[in-house]
């Protein structure tokens, strides 16, 4: 009798989990292979001339897979009766078996139904990539009967490395993409996948500019190779397919070693050297002109510039607060892997295609891994230093402002109301005795009638505002009122004043004359007395004038008034 232990069972859970990897690897591989044959057989049918059977359709199927996957080709129907190697793979048929790849393993490591058993991360590369190089192998022995046989030495190489590449890539995505623990290997490999992203997005636009630039010679070459509508169709598919490869060429050229187009042949930025060889493609319509080159083709260096800078930038970021020895051991290592990525880049969009002249075609790939490293190094790292420098500057403290001082506060109604009940406590009562009024001097009559001022004040008297102004037009004589003040002794000398010469001459005698001097303090008009003055004696009448007439009295009444009778206040 077996006894089932748990270990055993969880051996035999494994085991299970394994051999289903494997299965999903050859069906990844199964179906990236039919999609390509559905779109070569509709090719095929709806060609009105086919060179052959479905059998041959389905042979180059086969060899466009393989070809996908960076695999040599060797063609045998040659006008010479050479075989001819074909070695440019259209990156963008690469992208569907890529990802078939990618989302199989992936999707064995991190399953939805999490109470399944499910193998380690190695077993599920290893059983993947297993799975999937078996169906590989069947294709290429299948090739071999075909019209575009396999080379194995290629496929040997490129066929394993793309689908380990592609199996790893998915277990690391379904880990959570852990990257090392060490930040300088980190920042290592963000820097270099940001450069390489806009190193070949500027290639990619580069490449369109010289397209559109050429688009007359684009259009014509077009035409001149597919004549029917299903002709043009599978060459516009063709076309597609081969963009990214024309994207990896123009960033090469940018990059300085430019591309070989034939043996012997070159185009750089400086220029085109050599006899090209350039068979009739609308992509290759967009190569520049033979002969030195000008601005347009030195623009070209902008590409790299741009995408060493992104990289530099992207480290010193990175490694902002470690040492400047780190920040530099990471640009260097972004320099290098962003350097080998171009170069396998390169690889597989250039190739050969044909023999002769056509062997070499395309960008050389350690020339321009090792330009991309040049790059990196000469215009990343200074980046990554100054970005860092940058990043860990102080800064200086701004010497704040002094505060402006307080506005003192608003006093409350309610306390100005307060005070003026003290206001008027402070004020003199109304039996207190009056305020002696400003006593002026007036030795100087003449000047005081020469200014008129008395006499502005006598004639404010005559208008009869108050009883104080007759007292000012009377210099503070009395209060008599302002007809009195008109005819008083004051009002007589300044009009004396004013027709006397005694007045100028006394201006001329004084020396130190300042008119100003003998003016009052203030104009302003002396407050109301509480009680009436005394009234003052009336001055005696000169012997040879009249008396003055009592305001209100006729002539019988002065009659019997006699002279010597003084005049009481009216």
């Amino acid at each position: 009798m077996t006894h089932l232990t748990e270990h055993s069972l969880v051996q035999g859970g494994r085991s299970a989990a394994f051999a289903t990897a494997c299965v999903r690897g050859g069906v990844a591989a199964g179906l990236g292979v039919g999609a390509l044959a559905v779109l070569v057989i509709v090719a095929w049918i709806s060609s009105p001339f086919p060179d052959s059977g479905a059998g041959g359709a389905l042979h180059l199927a086969a060899g466009l897979w393989l070809l996908a996957h960076g695999v040599e080709l060797v063609r045998t129907d040659t006008l010479g009766g050479l075989p001819a190697p074909l070695g440019i793979v259209p990156l963008l048929t690469a992208a569907l078996p890529v990802w078939l790849v990618f989302r199989t393993a992936r999707s064995t490591l991190d399953p939805a139904d999490e109470t399944g058993p499910r193998p380690s991360p190695a077993g599920t590369l290893g059983a993947v990539s297993g799975g999937y190089l078996l169906v590989a192998a069947v294709i290429v022995v299948y090739s071999e009967s075909g019209p575009l046989p396999a080379d194995l030495v290629t496929a040997g190489l490129w066929l394993p490395g793309v689908v380990l590449g592609a199996a790893g890539a998915g277990v690391w995505t379904a880990l959570g993409r852990p990257l090392p623990g060490r930040a300088e290997a980190a920042a290592a490999l963000r820097g270099a996948a940001a450069g390489l992203v806009t190193l070949l997005a500027g290639g990619a636009v580069l490449a369109g500019t010289a397209l559109v630039w050429h688009a007359g010679a684009a259009r014509a070459s077009y035409e001149g190779i597919a004549g029917e509508w299903s002709g043009r169709v599978a060459l516009a598919l063709l076309v597609l397919a081969l963009l990214p490869n024309a994207a990896v060429w123009a960033a090469a050229y940018g990059l300085g070693p430019g591309v070989a187009l034939g043996t012997g042949a070159l185009a750089t930025p400086l220029g085109l050297v050599g006899d090209p060889a350039v068979p009739s493609f609308p992509l290759l319509a967009a190569l520049p002109p033979e002969g030195r080159g000008g601005w347009p083709q030195w623009a070209a260096a902008a590409v790299p510039l741009v995408a060493a800078v992104v990289l530099g930038r992207s480290v010193g970021r990175a490694t902002g607060t470690g040492r400047a020895r780190e920040a530099a051991l990471a640009a260097l290592g972004a320099a290098w892997v962003s350097g080998a990525a171009v170069a396998v880049l390169a690889g597989a969009a250039g190739g050969p295609l044909g023999s002769g002249r056509l062997l070499a075609f395309g960008p050389v790939w350690w020339q321009a891994g090792t330009a991309a490293v040049l790059w990196g190094v000469a215009v990343g790292l200074p980046t990554a230093l100054a970005v860092r420098a940058w990043g860990r500057r102080v800064p200086r403290p701004k010497h704040p402002k002094p505060p402006k001082p307080p506005k003192p506060p608003k006093q409350p109604k309610a306390a100005r109301t307060a005070e003026a009940p003290a206001l008027a406590a402070a004020a003199p009562a109304p039996g207190a005795a009056a305020p002696t009024p400003p006593v002026f001097d007036f030795s100087l009559n003449g000047l005081n009638g020469l200014n008129g001022l008395n006499g502005l004040n006598g004639l404010n008297g005559l208008n009869g505002l108050n009883g104080l102004n007759g007292l000012n037009g009377l210099n503070g004589l009395n209060g008599l009122n302002g007809l009195n003040g008109l005819n008083g002794l004051n009002g007589l000398n300044g009009l004396d004043g004013l027709d006397g010469p005694s007045g100028l001459a006394d201006l001329d005698d004084d020396e130190g004359y300042v008119p100003y001097d003998y003016l009052p303090a203030s104009w302003e008009t002396a407050p109301t007395p509480s009680t009436p003055p005394a009234p003052r004696p009336a001055p005696a009448p000169r012997p040879d004038t009249e008396p003055p007439r009592p305001s209100g009295t006729t002539g019988a009444e002065r009659e019997a008034t006699p002279k010597d009778t003084p005049l009481g206040p009216v």
